[in-house]
């Protein structure tokens, strides 16, 4: 491997839609090193345009280029904050775009970026559109965190899951002997906000408290299971385009006015189910689960997550050395390095395309 240098920044903002995480990391002599961390919210209109661009709208073009140029400044605000602990010259900024449409089974994905523009706003190069390789080659494009898992996370000899709870669940077998799978499980947090935001007004249910004092509705629960994405046979990947409120309300139609906060307890048991039900179903006996994304703040969902696994230690990738809400970051992180080093960022197990491919596209500053 040709060595270049080793500061990169990554950046990543996921489906819940409420900013940028990013982190400052440090791949020197091939170590995973995070030096700093940094967030910026999004501000209240950008997020409302990227909410309406998950589904078709009216001047879509316009309203989505106009979005990415709100992106690009939101992406340079955060570069901004970590530049002050870089010990060095940044090689690059490595950032996944926010997505709008993701139908690999239509042959694309869409995440919704300028990199051009921030390369201008940042003078630093800047490496974007990870997903839409993986694709081409016939790959769902996701999710494409289970190689960084492996490289951060795994341990030889030892079975091990990491389970990223962003607005959409996914899962990382390692399975200890250098195998790794992988596949979006379903509804993470999207589902779960959608709902505390329709009747409490907040963004999230902090700590599953909400969600805590309502009863699991059996018969809803068994009717969002029925769903056959849960069903379907990985690789596999989904996100807003199927999981969304239209997709909630025809399920809850039948049952009448529950209470809402029964129907958050039973979300979060289609959450813990469904990720509980697909590491059983690879079969393995892990030593521990470990979450990352904002699920991990969830107390009642890991604790949903570890009964429905008969109780195998559930905690945070922070007993690793990596905050939960640092992981995909850094993630993207690693991609940009492996990219600038011409390595693959993909695991053909996990996402089902061809073969290993070089992920990104460069927009030099």
């Amino acid at each position: 491997m040709t060595e270049t240098p080793s500061l990169y920044i990554g950046l990543m903002s996921g489906t819940s839609l409420d900013g940028v995480d990013g982190v400052l990391a440090d791949f020197s002599n091939g170590a995973i090193q995070t030096v700093a961390a940094a967030f910026t919210p999004f501000p209240d209109a950008l997020r409302s345009e990227l909410m309406a661009l998950q589904a078709a709208s009216d001047n879509e073009l316009e309203r989505e280029a106009l979005a990415a140029n709100g992106l690009a400044l939101a992406y340079a605000d955060c570069v901004r904050a970590l530049l002050p602990s870089s010990a060095g010259p940044v090689a690059a900024v490595a950032v996944h775009g926010q997505t709008i449409r993701h139908r690999p089974e239509l042959g694309f994905t869409r995440q919704t970026n300028n990199p051009a523009l921030l390369a201008e706003l940042t003078g630093i190069d800047v490496i974007a559109d990870f997903r839409s390789r993986d694709v081409a080659a016939g790959g769902q494009g996701a999710p494409l965190v289970p190689a960084f898992h492996e490289a951060a996370f795994g341990k030889p000899g030892t079975a091990r899951v990491v389970v990223n709870i962003g607005g959409i669940g996914n899962i990382s077998v390692l399975h200890g002997d250098g195998r790794v799978t992988g596949f979006d499980t379903g509804p993470g947090n999207v589902l779960l906000d959608l709902w505390i935001a329709r009747h409490l007004g907040r963004a999230y249910d902090e700590d599953g408290a909400w969600g805590a004092t309502g009863t699991v509705h059996q018969p809803l629960l068994d009717a969002l299971l029925d769903e056959p994405y849960f069903r379907q046979p990985a690789p596999k990947s989904t996100g807003r385009d199927l999981f969304h409120a239209p997709w909630l309300d025809a399920n809850l139609s039948p049952f009448g006015n529950l209470a809402p906060a029964d129907v958050q307890a039973t979300l979060v048991q289609l959450t813990a189910v469904t990720i509980a039900r697909a590491i059983i179903e690879e079969g393995v006996t892990p030593d521990a689960v470990y979450v990352c994304g904002g699920g991990a703040y969830n107390g009642a969902l890991l604790r949903a997550i570890g009964a429905g696994l008969g109780g195998v230690k559930v905690a945070s990738t922070a007993e690793l050395g990596v905050a939960p809400n640092r992981v995909e970051a850094l993630a993207f992180a690693w991609l940009g390095w492996r990219f600038a080093n011409r390595e693959p960022g993909n695991l053909a197990a996990v996402t089902g395309a061809r073969g290993p491919r070089i992920l990104g596209a460069l927009y030099p500053a």
